[in-house]
């Protein structure tokens, strides 16, 4: 059996989503959908399928097993409730959500009518972050103290990357970019213990046409396993994307950008000749991922073949891993809490955004607030 597909939104990302639907062969993707009735045509044209101009007729036209929502984030608890009440699954691009409030009346939603929702979080399932959550899972790390989180070399609020429709956001384009480091905080330190835990700050250190709120964040929160967990998100700096888990038997620092893992499993404070090897191991490790990630591609150039592409490409491998998971032979691989504390910690962020009356950018640090 394969899912009859749908992409509802026809702008920059929805390339990702039509490529990955029309490639795996648990999927067969039969239209896309998008208000602009020339941008649906021209993508139902290149990717050989139906095109419609209204999520409401393509519910009723289509016969979908699941629809993926690639619009503003203004739409997308408004066009997810239509597919849930026709009883069509869905995944939903970041943020999932404007407010925390929205998000609580979509997963009410999709629990009333069982319904399954998701939120892509495709930096989960990069092969890097992958093996640092597998060598955790395994016990490798020991009891895992601390994470930090640098992400850093986000768009700048007034980038128009995704569109206009970021404007309306307090943060601009930089905000609809946050998930992606807390969603990763989350899912290698662990939920925070209570919203009381969660502490954030923001900055505002460019000079904008609009009226912007913040462009720099940080926070912080306790996990209800007692992991101290540091966020700091910067935009307009060069792309700096770490993820460092601290732990009792190893650690590791997990590169995003240039797919690298490096463990610190030595005492390098022990002698000389300790500095010295650790230096060597960690020089060893750049250059293993870096020669393991040139074989990867380069086997993918030679025969563009779907495994090879599910294991490199992130989004094909979120995709078909909640494929099977609607298939029956899987759970799905971002839970809802997941995007639930995600959207926590966003509403912490723009709460000390609010709270910040100084004009020049100095930070106020708040707790999060239920009321965003």
């Amino acid at each position: 059996m394969t899912l009859r597909t749908a992409v509802v939104g026809g702008g920059t990302v929805s390339g990702k989503h039509l490529a990955a639907l029309a490639d795996n062969p648990r999927t067969e993707l039969v239209a896309v959908c998008d208000v602009d009735e020339e941008t649906a045509d021209d993508l139902a044209a290149d990717w050989g399928i139906d095109a419609y101009y209204d999520t409401e007729a393509l519910l009723d036209g289509a016969d979908l097993d699941w629809l993926h929502v690639c619009t503003p984030v203004q739409t997308h608890l408004a066009i997810a409730k239509l597919a849930i009440e026709a009883g069509v699954p869905v995944q939903i691009e970041k943020p999932i959500t404007e407010t925390v409030a929205e998000f609580e009346e979509l997963a009410a939603h999709s629990d009333r009518h069982g319904v399954p929702v998701t939120e892509v979080h495709n930096h989960d399932f990069v092969p890097v972050m992958r093996a640092a959550m597998q060598q955790q899972r395994n016990g490798e790390l020991g009891e895992v103290r601390g994470v930090d989180v640098v992400y850093t070399g986000s768009s700048l609020p007034d980038d128009p990357n995704r569109g206009a429709w970021t404007f309306e956001l307090a943060g601009g384009e930089f905000e609809e970019g946050l998930p992606h480091p807390f969603y990763l905080a989350l899912r290698a330190a662990g939920y925070p213990r209570s919203e009381a835990s969660v502490q954030a700050s923001t900055a505002t250190q460019g000079s904008y046409d609009r009226d912007f709120a913040y462009d720099a964040a940080q926070l912080q929160f306790v996990s209800e396993d007692d992991t101290l967990c540091t966020v700091q998100v910067l935009g307009g700096t060069r792309p700096v994307r770490m993820v460092l888990l601290h732990g009792t038997e190893k650690s590791l620092t997990v590169d995003l950008v240039s797919q690298t893992l490096l463990e610190h499993d030595r005492d390098y404070k022990a002698s000389a000749v300790a500095r010295a090897r650790n230096n060597v191991d960690q020089a060893a490790d750049r250059i293993a991922g870096t020669v393991a990630n040139a074989r990867a591609v380069l086997r993918r150039q030679r025969g563009d073949d779907w495994e090879s592409k599910r294991l490199l490409n992130p989004h094909y491998y979120q995709t078909d891993a909640e494929a099977r998971a609607l298939l029956g032979d899987a759970d799905m691989p971002v839970p809802l809490a997941e995007s639930r504390w995600t959207m926590e910690l966003m509403a912490a962020v723009r709460s000390a955004a609010e709270r910040d009356t100084d004009r020049h950018g100095d930070a106020v640090e708040t707790a999060v607030d239920d009321d965003d």
